[in-house]
């Protein structure tokens, strides 16, 4: 039995998600504790995260209301920092391979996925990136995946998969609702694209994570489409 461990989380955080992803993918006991971004409690910034941001977890010590965490816990901050931790924390459950080459493969397609896809994704969704450094992001991706493979890395579910999840989910209802400050109809147009012979193999790997029940578990799609149509609202 591992100790204690609360999730402190926004549940409209792809990094909170990558996280809850990962423990469900698990089977770990954990509490989560959602945190209000725009009104951060006193408590979380001095004890739990100085920097302020979700997720971050409280491993250890006793079980106490979240609101008072624990000196005796050990507060842990960073999506990709957790996930590690959590896969040793899990050996068993496969969240990172055994052997040491799979291992490392599982750390790059992390790096190279953050970098390629994720951050020209959300940049290209505020407004301030380009269509076409997204297409040239998920054909990085695409490149990575093993033709027959239903996983990142391996024949298992890693937190190679648990970390690029949150933002396929994301690039699923931008391709649908064309929500975005980019240019109307760009969204819907990287949606057609997506549909041809050329990306096959990435829109199949999109399909199997969406439907992992863990993802499922953790995701709420129309409070996210209602929290993109507020904070990317054009103007009429």
């Amino acid at each position: 039995m591992s100790e204690q461990l609360t999730l402190y989380l926004h549940k409209l955080s792809p990094y909170s998600q990558k996280i809850e992803i990962a423990l469900i993918e698990a089977n770990a006991p954990y509490k989560g504790h959602h945190v209000d971004l725009s009104n951060k409690p006193e408590w979380f910034t001095s004890i739990v995260n100085p920097v302020g941001k979700v997720p971050a977890v409280a491993y250890g010590g006793p079980i106490v209301d979240p609101e008072n965490p624990s000196p005796l816990s050990t507060k842990i901050a960073e999506s990709s920092v957790i996930l590690e931790f959590l896969a040793d924390l899990y050996p068993d459950s496969g969240l990172l391979p055994k052997d040491l080459v799979l291992r490392a493969k599982v750390r790059f397609f992390n790096d190279a996925t953050t970098k390629h896809l994720e951050g020209p994704f959300y940049d290209f969704v505020i407004g301030r990136g380009s269509y076409e450094n997204v297409v040239k992001g998920i054909e990085f991706v695409q490149g990575l995946l093993e033709e027959g493979k239903d996983f990142a890395v391996g024949d298992h579910y890693t937190i190679a998969d648990a970390c690029i999840s949150p933002c396929l989910a994301r690039l699923k209802v931008v391709t649908e609702t064309d929500i975005g400050k980019f240019p109307v109809g760009m969204g819907s147009k990287l949606g057609e694209e997506l549909k041809g012979p050329k990306f096959t193999e990435f829109t199949k790997y999109v399909d199997r994570m969406l439907e992992r029940q863990s993802l499922k578990q953790t995701y709420d799609k129309e409070a996210l489409i209602t929290y993109f149509k507020t904070v990317f609202m054009r103007a009429q």
